[in-house]
């Protein structure tokens, strides 16, 4: 690698990147031993270490100076698309209604409720009261001024909040290093005044009892694993605070809900291939923790137990005997028998092409998410006949685009209606609120609540979305989400970006985004790949991706890029790819596999040394990660695949494209040092002359830095890095700001 200074594009003399000194660090697992030369950029207390990093960012900021110019418009462009005094719609819960206010200029939501009125007439009584942004309204309090909270502090960020059933305390948890571990306060709502009840080191996630005397709140172990379920009695002190429940297998995360009608505590226990639900029923003077099904019996379900004309019933998510899970009814009474004795009533039977995600109820209705041609929609039916032959039909609200994301944004047990989230590509955010189907209306009634402002004279019918399909080299067929500016020809001549993720079942749904349009109105066709990994496709989608088939993760995403090379929109010369976190890894895995077909890389908080992570099982949530990957430590097959992808360990003599790895210093779920060792390897075997780059946010999380402002900056970062690589720097005519 050269030490001497480099020029840029435009010809002005850049510093030389900084060089890492080697030291040795020998791993041995099964048989071999892989020699780490830097593994000693881990220690992030070490004076040397945060020396280099700031090197890192120094080189970082000469090598892109000359995008400054095109980061400031793409931000200018975010802020002047964004309504930046709002306010979210207000949503019920017991006598109040509760919202969140944005101001221009301050980086952080203002939290407010206001009283609600109960007249009797329960459709208008959960009708929203209209509230203006930047307007007051008579009565409103303001429950927690996040700017307020954030001020003197490097990082703010809300991890839960919860309010008693009467209204007058309201709990919350501040997270100020982005380490995700947060300070659980109190306030007294009547009077302003903080409790002296102050729990540290707490995780996501505080409910109430409801009668008010108890918090629940979840901690972490030493390797950020949720593993203790503790409750805290108000006015004690928090030394004293109990046990609910802990879990001790390494592999399984824990996390706590209340049931709908708030009669149970529920613990949902699990990895991604099987589960376990215990309950404690608040009114039970024994305060017993019951199990559902036991883990065991290694079935993948969630329960939620509720009343049924009166009587106790636990509903079923689960996938016994059902690949995309299925929805089921038992008596509790069955619960004690052996599984294989267990009479369940089917609700939702299985079907090969729908997901069924999950089931929840109302007093009245039952709510199901589901996911169909890639799709993720709700349908809802009533409880009267549930799990007999008298159980009533579906009713799905209908909406008119092809590509779109509608889910439960909330419901409320009592409430005649459920709130809906809905987007598309290119139609921002709506809030329904959804009146559920009743005799006299059995289609139910969609009322928009609001859709978000979009502002600089935005026209949704200037972009085009379309669903094209890549076939892998195994003929699987891969969806794509295909997304362009109108005005852009299929002349081979344009610039393309692929963005892909493929892990955890998780589905890259389709949702608008301001920051996209920067890089659509510059003409680039901006695809997203729904590799397998992914759960667009159902459960065998991810089963598909993941442990031993994981390569078809990476493979996809590159038949995604040919099938975009071939495909007429773009010069296969002008091909950039996108991914974080886990697609971080994809974008590693896919800059040793295919380098040649990518002009740039960006690679966001990318877990890019898997190996090394796993093998340990004192990093952070390691052990969580063997249902995703293998466990290498015990697997020697398990091993030896991961290391064939692994990309730190598969940097080769290869000219590497640009690559801007990006990250932040105290992220708790990829360390900074993944891409930090990586980008030295890369810069060590490139035989080319493309820059190679690390940006640390030396304040952020893993979500980087904390304020929306600093957010679009960092997108801004993000996209001007691609479109300069891209010779996309320009807006197309008549496209931009208006």
């Amino acid at each position: 690698m050269t030490s001497t200074p480099l020029q840029d594009s435009a010809g002005t003399t850049v510093p030389a990147p900084p060089v890492a000194k080697k030291i040795p660090t020998e791993r041995t697992h099964h048989g071999e031993t892989f020699v780490d030369n830097y593994e000693w950029l881990r220690d992030k207390e070490s004076p040397e270490v945060v020396a280099h990093l700031r090197a890192e960012n120094e080189y970082q900021e000469a090598v892109t100076a000359g995008q400054e110019p095109l980061r400031e418009a793409i931000f200018q462009e975010i802020k002047g698309r964004t309504q930046e005094t709002d306010l979210s719609v207000p949503h019920r819960k017991d006598g109040w209604w509760y919202f969140s206010r944005s101001a221009e200029g301050k980086e952080y939501g203002i939290h407010c409720r206001v009283k609600a009125q109960d007249t009797g007439n329960k459709v208008a009584d959960w009708t929203p009261p209209a509230v203006e942004a930047g307007v007051g309204i008579p009565g409103e309090e303001v429950l927690l001024d996040g700017n307020v909270e954030a001020e003197g502090k490097p990082f703010f960020s809300i991890g839960g909040t919860a309010v008693t059933v009467d209204g007058h305390l309201y709990a919350y948890a501040v997270d100020n290093a982005g380490d995700e571990r947060f300070t659980l306060r109190i306030k007294d709502l009547r009077t302003g005044e903080l409790l002296p009840d102050a729990i540290e080191n707490i995780f996501y996630g505080v409910a109430f009892s409801p009668d008010g005397t108890r918090l629940f709140y979840t901690v972490v172990d030493e390797s950020w694993r949720p593993y203790q379920v503790k409750a805290h009695v108000l006015g004690t002190p928090v030394a004293d605070d109990t046990v609910v429940y802990q879990e001790d297998d390494a592999a399984m995360w824990l996390g706590f809900e209340l049931s709908a009608d708030r009669r149970y505590l529920v613990l949902g226990i699990g990895c991604s291939e099987y589960s376990e639900t215990r309950l404690l029923r608040f009114d039970d003077p024994a305060q017993e923790v019951t199990t559902v099904i036991s883990r065991d019996e290694r079935v993948l379900y969630e329960a939620e137990p509720f009343l049924l004309d009166g009587a106790e019933k636990i509903l079923l998510t689960h996938n016994r005997g059902a690949i995309n899970s299925m929805v089921s009814l038992a008596d509790p009474a069955e619960l004690h028998k052996p599984l294989a004795e267990q009479t369940w009533q089917t609700v939702v039977e299985h079907s090969d092409d729908v997901r069924v995600n999950g089931a929840g109820v109302t007093s009245t209705h039952l709510i199901v998410s589901i996911r169909k041609d890639t799709i993720e929609r709700v349908q809802v039916m009533g409880l009267a006949g549930l799990g007999t032959p008298g159980q009533q039909a579906p009713v799905e609200p209908a909406f008119d685009e092809e590509l779109y994301t509608a889910g439960v944004g909330g419901s409320d047990y009592d409430a005649p209606v459920i709130r809906l989230g809905y987007t598309s590509y290119f139609t921002p955010s709506r809030i329904y609120d959804f009146v559920l189907p009743t005799p006299e209306q059995p289609a139910g009634e969609l009322l928009l609540r609001k859709e978000s402002p979009v502002l600089g004279g935005y026209d949704g019918s200037d972009y085009v979305a379309t669903r094209e399909w890549a076939t892998a080299g195994d003929g699987t067929r891969i969806p794509l989400s295909v997304l362009r500016h109108k005005s852009v020809k299929q002349d081979s001549t344009a610039a393309g970006l692929v963005y892909g993720y493929g892990s955890y079942e998780m589905s890259m749904d389709p949702g608008f985004g301001i920051a996209r349009l920067s890089l659509l109105d510059r003409g680039v066709v901006f695809v997203i790949a729904h590799i397998r990994g992914g759960g667009e496709l159902g459960r065998h989608w991810y089963e598909d991706g993941k442990k031993l088939t994981k390569k078809n993760t990476f493979t996809d995403f590159i038949d995604a890029t040919d099938w975009l090379a071939r495909s007429g929109w773009v010069d296969p010369a002008r091909i950039a790819a996108l991914g974080g976190s886990a697609g971080g890894l994809l974008m590693g895995a896919v800059a040793n596999m295919a380098p040649e077909k990518y002009a740039a890389i960006v690679a966001q908080v990318p877990f890019v040394d898997p190996l090394t992570s796993i093998l340990d099982p004192d990093l952070p949530l390691s052990a969580l990660e063997w249902e995703e990957w293998g466990n290498p430590i015990t697997d020697p097959e398990a091993y030896a695949y991961m290391k064939s992808y692994s990309p730190y360990e598969n940097v080769r003599a290869v000219a590497y494209p640009k690559i801007a790895a990006v990250t932040s210093f105290n992220d708790t779920r990829v360390l900074y040092v993944e891409p930090a060792k990586w980008v030295q390897e890369l810069r060590n075997k490139t035989t080319g002359s493309e820059p190679i780059l690390m940006k640390i946010e030396m304040d952020g999380g893993h979500g980087g830095a904390s304020g929306r402002y600093v957010q679009w900056r960092e997108r801004a970062w993000d996209y001007a890095f691609l479109a300069d690589a891209l010779g996309a720097t320009e807006l197309l005519p008549g496209a931009g700001l208006k």
